[in-house]
């Protein structure tokens, strides 16, 4: 009997233990919202290394990228999980704006391609998540397709999500409208390339895990 107990009881939080080293956070929104220049703080500030490559040029990440094993604190509690970067999701791809951007026809399809995958890999990914941070240009009009669709998305799975107002530094960004689009979610504004209010991100993160 006291084996069987054990082995229901290892068979229990063998499995909650494994969950929580597979924890997953996902990094979503629309293109240049600045996705992977939070990737890089939040790897710089924790493990000393960068994530990926920034471009102003849209949907420049094109795959799922994972940094595994990142550990954060704030105010005393600790959490440890797997960041996961997406490409931008957008919906619509037209390989004429890879054209304008200086591409020649070829490549400009190939781009389109790849960027359409990314978004499906990056919707079918959002199973996997146990938190989805989704990271919006402040300066920009938050009530756009994407960003319904986006959140409509997360709605439906029921999945914790904080919404970052990213690019407070910048003289156009309006946190409150942010807040006013979506006020059944957290809104947290921060600028993820000067690091400003990172530490309200983080304490919010390890909160909502």
């Amino acid at each position: 009997m006291i084996k069987k107990l054990k082995s229901v009881m290892n068979g229990i939080f063998g499995g909650f233990f494994k969950k929580k080293k597979n924890f997953k956070i996902g990094l979503y929104g629309p293109p240049n919202g600045g996705k992977t220049t939070l990737a890089n703080r939040i790897c710089q500030d924790w493990l000393g290394e960068e994530m990926g490559s920034v471009s102003s040029m849209a949907h420049e990440t094109r795959e799922i990228q994972v940094k595994e094993q990142v550990v954060i604190k704030s105010k005393g509690k600790e959490l440890t999980f797997n960041l996961v970067d997406t490409p931008g999701i957008a919906t619509r791809i037209d390989y004429e704006d890879f054209l304008k951007a200086g591409m020649k026809e070829d490549e400009a399809k190939a781009r389109a391609k790849e960027a359409t995958k990314g978004i499906i890999d990056s919707i079918k990914w959002l199973d996997d998540m146990e938190v989805v941070v989704v990271v919006l240009d402040a300066t920009k009009d938050p009530y756009s397709q994407v960003n319904i669709t986006i959140i409509g998305n997360l709605q439906a799975r029921d999945i914790p999500v904080i919404i970052l107002a990213n690019k407070v530094d910048l003289k156009k960004a309006d946190i409150k409208k942010v807040e006013e689009a979506f006020p059944q979610y957290k809104v947290v504004g921060i600028s993820a390339k000067q690091g400003t209010n990172i530490e309200d991100f983080y304490e919010e993160l390890v909160k909502s895990a």
